[in-house]
C-alpha cells in the first residue's frame, strides 16, 4: 500500500488582500496588568467597564468627544450597533505565559452575575493584534451593559502589557489618537508640577520630630489610610508600584536609612469606600488593635467621600483620631483626583486648615498641564496618568508619592517648630461626633453590648478582599460577621452551639428552640450613636434587610443600591443620649429567603 507523504509540497500560498482598516480608536493602549491569583490557581486581571468606565476609557485614552459615540457605548445594545470587531494585543513582560484567554462580558439586566454573552478568545503572548469579529458569536436577548474585560491567565503573578481596540461600523467617523511623547521626570516642567501639589505646609513639628528619630535610626512607621487608590489600584504590581509604597521607599532614602532597617510601613487602603469606615476600621487596619504605632499619617479620601452621610464630619473625626493618640502623630491629608478633575479639596481643606496640618493636592498638581499642548507646558497626558476614569496610572502613582516628598523635603527643611495643637481647644471644623467611634463585629469582646443573631448566626465567607502592606496576597475585610443565608439550611450547625466561647458577646443557641429564618438579629448596646456596616453585592441571591430602634424602624439597608462586592457603612442613629438600645435587624418582606450579611457595627460610647 502507497503511503501518502503528509507534508506541504505546495509550496507557501500567497497571502490574501488585507481587509480594509477600519476606522478605530483604543481604550486600553499598553495597558499594564498583572495577573491576581484566584481560587482555582489561576491568574486574572479584571478590567471593568461598567459605571461609566467605558466611556471614560474612550474619552481619555481613544480622545473621543463625540457624544453619539460615547452614548452608544453605554449600552449592550449601542456597543453592538457602533462595534465591529476588537483588536486585541497581548505581550508579556514577566512570567512563562505564551497565551492568555482574553474574555468580553456583557451583564444582564436582571443580575450582574447573571446571564449575560461571554465572549472567549485565546490570544497569544506575541505582541501582534489579534482580531474579534463580533458578528461571529450569538449575543444574549438579557444583555444590558458592557460589563468587564477579563485576561485569564494559567497562573498568577504573570505580568503583561495589553492594547484594546475598537473598529467601528460603517458610518461612523472619529479622530486618530495623538502619539503621547515620553515622560522626563527630571524636567524643570515635571518639578514645577510636583511644586503646584503643596497646598500648605502647616505646622510641620510633627513631621520633623518624626523625620529627625528616624534619621537617629529609631523606629519610625508611616501608615496610609485611604480607598482604593491607597490600596493600589491602577498600579502593576499593586504592591511595588503603588503611591503608598514609592512613598515609603522615598522616606526611606530621605532620612538615610535605606528600606526597612528602622522605618516601617502599613497600608490600609479598601477600594470603593469612604472615611465613615476609615473611621470605623482605623484601630483594626491602622493600629493593628494597638501592635502598630504610626509616626506619620496619610490620609486620603478626597476622591471617596462624595457618598458621605456627615458631608465631612466623618472625615474630621478621622483626622481627630489620629491627632490625638498618645504619641502625637503628624497627619497628612493628600487630595487624590478623578479623570473628570473632580475631588472634594474644597470640603475637607478646613479640616487642615483648622488644624494646620500639612495638605498635598494631586489636582493642583497634575489638572491645569493636561490641557496644556506638548511642548507648551505638557509633561503627560490624561491617558499617561489614569488607569482608568478613576485610578492613576504607575506613572500616575508616582506623580503622587513624588508630590508628598516634595512636601517632606519642604517640611525637614522649615525652621524647627513647636507642636502646639490642642485638640480640646480646637473646634472641629466639620463636626467630631464620631472622634470616639469603635467597631464591634463577632469577634469583639465588650461590655455594655449583647448579640442575640437569630437566624443571622452564619459566616459570610465571600468577602471584599484588598492587598495590605507589601503583600500581594488579599486579606478579606470583616471576616466576624453575621450572616443570614438563603433557604438552604434547617439548622445551624453543631459548631455554634454553645457558642460563648467563640462569640463572648453572643446569647448562645438552644438546641429546644426550634431554629428559624425569621428570627431577627438583635443587638442590645449602650451608646449615642450607632453605625451598620452591611455587604453590598450584585448578586440576585441577596436581599434587603430593615433595622429596628427600640421598635421603630430607622432605615432599609439594600445590597443592590451600590451593587457589587464591597463594605458598606450606614448611619442608624446619631446625636442621642447615651443608653441602653435594642436593635433589631430582620428581612426585608419578601426578602426572607434572600442572603443578608451584616459585617459589623460602628458605636460613640
Amino acid at each position: 500500500m502507497e503511503q501518502k507523504d503528509s507534508r506541504n509540497t505546495q509550496g507557501p500560498k500567497a497571502p490574501r488582500d488585507p481587509q480594509a482598516r477600519r476606522q478605530g480608536f483604543y481604550i486600553m493602549r499598553k495597558k499594564q496588568i498583572a495577573a491576581s491569583l484566584q481560587s482555582d490557581g489561576r491568574g486574572i486581571q479584571f478590567l471593568y467597564l461598567d459605571g461609566g468606565r467605558i466611556e471614560s476609557f474612550a474619552r481619555i485614552t481613544g480622545n473621543i468627544t463625540n457624544e453619539e459615540v460615547l452614548r452608544l457605548l453605554h449600552t449592550a445594545s449601542g456597543f453592538r450597533r457602533l462595534v465591529h470587531s476588537i483588536g486585541v494585543t497581548l505581550e508579556m513582560t514577566k512570567g512563562e505565559s505564551r497565551m492568555a484567554d482574553f474574555v468580553l462580558q456583557m451583564y444582564g439586566k436582571k443580575d450582574v452575575g447573571g446571564p449575560g454573552t461571554e465572549i472567549r478568545v485565546p490570544i497569544p503572548a506575541d505582541g501582534m493584534e489579534r482580531v474579534v469579529e463580533l458578528g461571529e458569536y450569538e449575543w444574549f436577548r438579557e444583555d444590558d451593559v458592557p460589563g468587564q474585560i477579563r485576561f485569564e491567565f494559567p497562573k498568577d503573578g504573570e505580568l503583561a502589557l495589553v492594547s484594546v481596540k475598537l473598529y467601528l461600523q460603517d458610518g461612523f467617523d472619529v479622530p486618530g489618537a495623538p502619539e503621547d511623547e515620553p515622560v522626563d521626570l527630571r524636567s524643570d516642567n515635571y518639578r514645577k508640577i510636583i511644586e503646584k501639589s503643596l497646598v500648605q505646609t502647616g505646622n510641620p513639628a510633627r513631621l520633623q520630630e518624626a523625620m529627625k528619630r528616624a534619621r537617629r535610626g529609631e523606629d519610625v512607621t508611616i501608615a496610609f489610610i485611604g480607598g482604593s487608590i491607597t490600596q493600589g489600584a491602577g498600579a502593576i504590581p499593586i504592591n511595588t508600584e503603588c503611591y503608598v509604597y514609592k512613598t515609603f521607599e522615598s522616606f526611606c532614602h530621605l532620612v538615610g536609612r535605606g528600606t526597612e532597617e528602622n522605618i516601617h510601613y502599613v497600608k490600609a487602603g479598601v477600594g470603593g469606600t469612604p472615611s465613615e469606615l476609615g473611621m470605623l476600621r482605623y484601630e483594626r487596619d491602622v493600629l493593628r488593635n494597638g501592635y502598630a504605632k504610626p509616626d506619620i499619617v496619610v490620609v486620603e479620601f478626597a476622591v471617596n467621600d462624595e457618598g458621605d452621610e456627615t458631608k465631612g464630619e466623618c472625615y474630621d473625626s478621622l483626622v481627630r483620631k489620629i491627632l490625638s493618640a498618645p504619641n502625637a502623630p503628624a497627619v497628612i491629608l493628600l487630595f487624590a483626583v478623578f479623570a473628570d478633575d473632580w475631588n472634594l479639596q474644597e470640603r475637607l481643606a478646613p479640616v487642615g486648615k483648622a488644624y494646620d496640618l500639612p495638605m498635598v493636592s494631586v489636582r493642583d498638581a497634575v489638572v491645569e498641564q493636561f490641557y496644556k499642548k506638548p511642548g507648551e507646558g505638557r509633561v503627560f497626558g490624561k491617558g499617561q496618568f489614569f488607569y482608568d476614569c478613576f485610578h492613576p496610572t504607575n506613572l500616575g502613582h508616582q506623580v503622587m508619592a513624588d508630590c508628598i516628598l516634595h512636601l517632606l523635603r519642604i517640611a525637614e527643611g522649615l525652621s524647627g517648630g513647636e507642636d502646639t495643637l490642642c485638640l480640646k481647644e480646637t473646634e472641629p471644623p466639620l463636626g467630631g461626633e464620631f472622634e470616639k467611634v469603635r467597631l464591634f463585629d463577632r469577634a469583639s469582646r465588650e461590655t455594655n453590648i449583647r448579640v442575640d443573631c437569630g437566624s443571622f448566626c452564619y459566616t459570610d465567607e465571600e468577602l471584599q478582599a484588598v492587598e495590605m502592606d507589601k503583600s500581594l496576597v488579599p486579606v478579606k475585610e470583616f471576616p466576624h460577621n453575621w450572616m443570614h443565608r438563603a433557604a438552604d439550611s434547617a439548622f445551624p450547625s453543631e459548631a455554634l452551639l454553645g457558642n460563648e466561647a467563640s462569640f463572648p458577646n453572643e446569647v448562645p443557641f438552644s438546641r429546644e428552640v426550634p431554629f428559624s429564618r425569621e428570627v431577627p438579629f438583635s443587638l442590645d448596646i449602650v451608646c449615642s450613636a450607632l453605625l451598620l456596616i452591611y455587604k453590598d453585592s450584585g448578586s440576585g441571591s441577596v436581599g434587603r434587610a430593615q433595622v429596628f430602634v427600640d421598635g421603630q424602624q430607622v432605615l432599609v439597608a439594600d445590597p443592590h443600591v451600590n451593587g457589587w462586592l464591597h463594605c458598606n457603612p450606614v448611619i442608624c442613629f446619631r446625636g442621642r443620649e447615651c443608653r441602653k438600645y435594642h436593635v433589631e435587624i430582620r428581612m426585608a418582606p419578601g426578602d426572607e429567603d434572600k442572603e443578608f450579611t451584616i459585617l459589623g457595627f460602628g458605636y460613640v460610647r
